[in-house]
């Protein structure tokens, strides 16, 4: 039985109550909220690792987003963007391959990671369209639905699936017109496939087909935003806005029958509309965990999006999204490499924290306090220890030669801090 259904019954599952008691949650709220699909868990029955909740009340998650092109189809280095994303703390992982051997890639990171692993099935169904029928439109429905049970038992936590991508939100976003069109590639692979063929959104028809697949196996569905703006220009339009009621309408399907869900979301969005998005999905979604790419509050930073969309992501997590995804400096230029994905969650992470502290999450701002009291008693080791990258605060103080070491560089002598406890010392001297 899923987390959802054992919940609707009063009862805990394993990992619910891991979730419960790691994010310091009674249970009886944490029962109530999964069961009605506020909190999703992510954590496939195949997949040995330990569970992540996402959702009303827990701590902000990131994810670090890594996989294969047709130009860089390397298995290695996908593997060591992986063992980075762990080792600098991404809640949760994507794999997002599109060359070299998809099913082998997959499997390799299922195995090494100790986190859950998502995945967007469309794009290894069309690469297999592509490499079978020497076309993506060629693709059948059942060969789209044989890819995703493939993956979900293999042990695929999550699955982002573009369901709300119909004739009726594709017809509306032709006639609202855009600056950038479509930028999401699930979303563009989905539209062309239908126009070509004449057909509805096979995962919208057949939702019901979707739903039980991902039930058998406890995978969550993360509602996929295909029409979600590239540009600010386009935020918050018609086409976002039809795709999200339509998301929320299969959001509550997927509940009932036990399936938990995200919904996706922007994108590229200006400041002061971010809240507004937030509350949107809030409310068409029940509620529904909120799954955001930044979002971007600018167009213009190629090689620093990583900034652009961590400004983003802790304005949209203190106004209640849930899961930021990470945007890293290679965005919009070129496939993430090694040091791209750290600056991507590292940034990532800094918002989610940011978000945290905002919105009162139990143990969130002890962290700060700790760091305030080792800067004040000067104590560089437990600064290092303390830092979102130790390492990086390491190496910046060290690169320069002090005459004396319980200062930094920028203010030596006259640091603020010595000077004070040197006149607290002269103060009880003279007592």
């Amino acid at each position: 039985m899923s987390h959802i259904l054992s919940a609707v019954k009063g009862t805990a599952t394993d990992e619910v109550r891991f979730v419960a008691e790691k994010e310091g949650m009674p249970i009886e709220a944490m029962l109530e909220r999964v069961s009605r699909g506020k909190i999703a868990i992510l954590k496939n029955k195949n997949h040995n690792i330990s569970p992540v909740g996402i959702g009303e009340g827990l701590s902000v998650k990131i994810n670090s987003n890594i996989g294969s092109s047709e130009d860089k189809p390397n298995i290695e280095d996908e593997l060591k963007k992986l063992m980075v994303s762990i080792g600098y703390k991404a809640d949760v992982v994507m794999d997002l391959s599109t060359g070299g051997t998809i099913d082998r890639i997959r499997k390799e990171i299922l195995g090494n990671s100790t986190v859950p692993v998502g995945t967007v099935p469309i794009y290894q169904s069309v690469v297999n369209s592509v490499r079978k029928h020497r076309s993506m439109f060629k693709l059948t429905v059942d060969e789209m639905f044989d890819t995703i049970g493939e993956q979900a038992e293999q042990g695929v936590d999550f699955m982002t699936i573009h369901s709300g991508v119909t004739r009726e939100s594709v017809e509306r976003f032709k006639r609202q017109g855009r600056l950038l069109d479509v930028v999401s590639r699930g979303g563009a692979l989905m539209m062309e496939w239908m126009e070509y063929n004449d057909k509805e959104n096979p995962f919208f028809e057949h939702y019901d087909r979707l739903v039980e697949i991902l039930e058998r196996y406890d995978v969550v569905i993360s509602l996929g935003d295909g029409l979600r703006p590239g540009a600010l220009a386009d935020a918050t339009d018609r086409g976002q806005v039809q795709e999200l009621i339509i998301l929320g309408e299969l959001a509550r399907y997927a509940v009932e029958r036990g399936v938990g869900v995200m919904i996706e979301g922007p994108g590229h969005v200006p400041i002061d509309q971010i809240e507004t998005n937030i509350k949107l999905e809030k409310r068409l979604c029940d509620g529904a965990p909120f799954y955001v790419l930044g979002p971007l509050v600018t167009d213009i930073a190629p090689g620093y999006d990583h900034i652009t969309s961590a400004i983003g992501g802790a304005i949209a997590g203190m106004a209640g999204a849930d899961f930021l995804c990470y945007v890293t400096p290679a965005e919009h230029l070129r496939l993430p490499d090694i040091e791209d994905v750290k600056q991507g969650i590292i940034a990532a992470r800094i918002a989610a924290h940011a978000a945290d502290i905002a919105r009162g999450v139990k143990g969130a701002l002890d962290w700060d306090i700790k760091m305030a009291k080792a800067r004040k008693a000067m104590d560089w080791e437990s600064q290092y220890r303390l830092a979102i990258d130790p390492q990086k605060a390491r190496e910046y103080r060290e690169s320069v030669s002090l005459q004396d070491t319980d200062v930094c560089s920028m203010c030596g002598e006259f640091c603020p801090i010595k000077l004070q406890h040197a006149e607290l010392k002269r103060v009880r001297n003279m007592v």
